[in-house]
């Protein structure tokens, strides 16, 4: 759940950083540059914004002492 709330902030952080930059454009080049900067950043801050999500909630390693090793039929017992 903590993977999604990550992504969602920053993707709201990179459209608005898409909008800004866009709106630069068009001020200084008109509409039709500021469209295709626009939907580009935007594209690209929907990828970037995921591999930073899940780089950062990447949980510890958990050394191999710690965690139980599981046999197969440890998992197809009835309860």
């Amino acid at each position: 759940m903590t993977l999604l709330f990550v992504y969602l902030g920053l993707t709201v952080l990179g459209d608005v950083a898409a909008y800004f930059l866009g709106l630069i454009v068009e001020r200084q080049w008109g509409s039709a540059a500021s469209l295709w900067v626009f939907l580009t950043l935007y594209f690209l801050f929907l990828w970037v914004a995921w591999i930073m999500a899940v780089w950062l909630t990447n949980p510890k390693a958990v050394s191999t002492e710690q965690a139980p090793v599981l046999s197969p039929s440890d998992t197809l017992r009835p309860p």
